[in-house]
């Protein structure tokens, strides 16, 4: 067992935030364990042995709200070193007799931030005496609590980072996780180090090896089927478990038949090789066409597939008796915007058909441990365990496959279409070495039909969107921008290739706003 597992540890207290496992992950970058727990659970707890430090989240309520996130047993915090976030830096302040109220002042985005002090917290932080950070309140802290000093202010905020030295409290009313910070892991380094006095002892060889003690100890003796789609995720996931219960892995591979074009050979090429009869492959391509059949409502599309997923899984597991979890590679960003991480307020942004899509009643026990990381953080214990580049380096493709992708309807038709100019995308992007420089690339087909000239004769065929971001993690994301030779080479030989497309629009919109699918 790991000595992170049971040794020291930072606690963050959720109460709410889109981007609280940011936190998590700013903390892991500096190789120290985490663990996020939402304020409900934590008010439960009796004690937080080795906890050595605590970060409060940032969150979408109003300190004035009478029913808004309190923690209810401070008596645990005493001793502990305090970093306070956004809301947690409005809570600590009431706590401790300071002001908060509702201002017509919003900070929201970029914020220039002035240093009015010296700090454990901010040194490095600023340079000549001001920084650049990311603020997201309405709220605001009008009156210090007893104890504390401001340490930095911004125009609006007066108190945008206060200190209470004493009793080794932090607090900052902008969100130094997020990347629009500028040097803000620099906080947290300062916090755990600093501060709290932690050791590195979060590496990816314990990481490893607690994923693997944590799946031993779940299964037992028991078996469990691996939902392989050939992607990053899953197929690190099923390298793991196979490290960890050797035959008793079945790696399921379900041909939906909303697969990019060649894809199904190549995920069987390789993987009978691999994981030989323990790999099995199903075809159920008419299945999942039937079930989605004139549904257009993006929702109903990833619930539908969700479900046949787990009855396709189910009706295996009947045939081959003894088989109690099914095991995914559900990442962060999933959980994030489908449901709550830790069970605090945050808001629900899209199901995923392996979160939100999922039914509500199965035969399985879940086991997902990969759901606090990011893919980037899967990459890397996928190096650890030398598995291929070809497989590490490939870009996320989402479960629902191009079901997704093709926006309203769904038909054999369609699904060539974009198969064809997907395909041609995807090879261009490797041909012109283009592809590693991007986090994610794709092409959809938009439920729309415009008039084009081809051969002196009209056309009024589909218009495709080609999809390209750059990003670190999903969370966030940018349009990759192209030179005006690479996207015009792509959008001629799609329009030219390509029959029942005759028009080719690029995406520029960045996550967020929009989100990186289109559904």
């Amino acid at each position: 067992m790991s000595k992170a597992v049971s040794g020291q540890k930072v606690l963050i207290v959720d109460f709410g935030s889109q981007v609280t496992q940011l936190i998590a992950r700013r903390v892991r970058e500096q190789s120290v364990y985490c663990e996020i727990i939402s304020f409900q659970n934590f008010n439960k707890l009796k004690s937080i042995e080795n906890t050595k430090g605590v970060i409060l989240s940032g969150g979408p309520s109003s300190t004035s709200e009478a029913k808004s996130p309190r923690i209810k047993n401070y008596e645990l915090l005493k001793n502990i070193p305090i970093l306070a976030i956004c809301y947690g830096h409005q809570l600590i302040a009431k706590k401790f007799g300071g002001k908060v109220k509702f201002t017509n002042k919003k900070e929201f985005g970029r914020a220039e931030i002035y240093e009015k002090s010296n700090s454990l917290l901010t040194k490095g932080f600023f340079k000549s005496k001001k920084n650049t950070v990311w603020m997201s309140h309405s709220d605001q802290v009008i009156k210090m609590g007893n104890g504390f000093s401001v340490v930095a202010a911004t125009k609006n905020a007066k108190y945008a980072i206060t200190q209470n030295i004493k009793q080794k409290i932090y607090t900052v009313q902008f969100h130094p996780e997020v990347v629009h910070t500028n040097q803000g892991k620099i906080i947290f380094k300062n916090f755990i180090f600093n501060v709290c006095k932690c050791q590195k002892n979060w590496t990816d060889e314990s990481k490893l090896e607690k994923i693997i003690f944590e799946i031993k100890k779940t299964v037992g003796k028991k078996k469990v089927l691996c939902a392989l789609s050939g992607g990053v995720d899953s197929s690190v996931l099923a390298h793991i478990l196979k490290k960890a219960l050797s035959n008793r892995v079945y790696c399921v591979y379900i041909d939906t038949g909303l697969m990019r074009k060649n894809e199904s050979k190549e995920i069987v090429s390789i993987y009978r090789k691999k994981f030989k009869k323990n790999f099995i492959y199903l075809n159920e391509g008419r299945l999942f066409l039937k079930n989605l059949h004139k549904v257009s409502d993006p929702e109903k599309k990833r619930k539908i597939i969700g479900k046949t997923f787990i009855k396709v899984f189910e009706k295996f597991s009947k045939q081959s008796k003894g088989i109690d979890f099914l095991a995914q590679g559900t990442l962060y960003p999933d959980i994030i915007e489908s449901q709550s991480f830790s069970g605090s307020p945050s808001s629900k942004i899209k199901s995923h058909h392996n979160v939100g899509g999922l039914p509500k009643k199965m035969n399985f026990k879940l086991i997902e441990p990969f759901r606090e990381m990011f893919k980037d953080e899967v990459r890397k214990l996928g190096k650890k365990m030398n598995i291929e580049s070809t497989i590490l380096d490939r870009h996320p493709f989402p479960g629902p496959g191009l079901a997704i992708r093709i926006l309203g309807s769904i038909s054999d038709h369609k699904i060539k279409i974009l198969q064809n100019a997907d395909d041609i995308f995807i090879r261009e992007l490797k041909k012109k070495g283009l592809y590693k420089d991007i986090w994610q690339a794709f092409a959809a087909l938009l439920p729309v039909k415009s008039v084009g000239v081809m051969g002196d004769g009209r056309t009024y065929d589909f218009v495709c969107a080609l999809r390209a971001v750059t990003s670190t993690d999903g969370m966030t994301a940018d349009f990759y921008n192209f030179n005006y030779k690479d996207i015009s080479d792509i959008s001629n030989k799609i329009v030219n290739e390509v029959s029942g497309i005759n028009r080719v629009v690029y995406d520029v919109t960045s996550k967020p706003p929009g989100t990186i699918e289109w559904e």
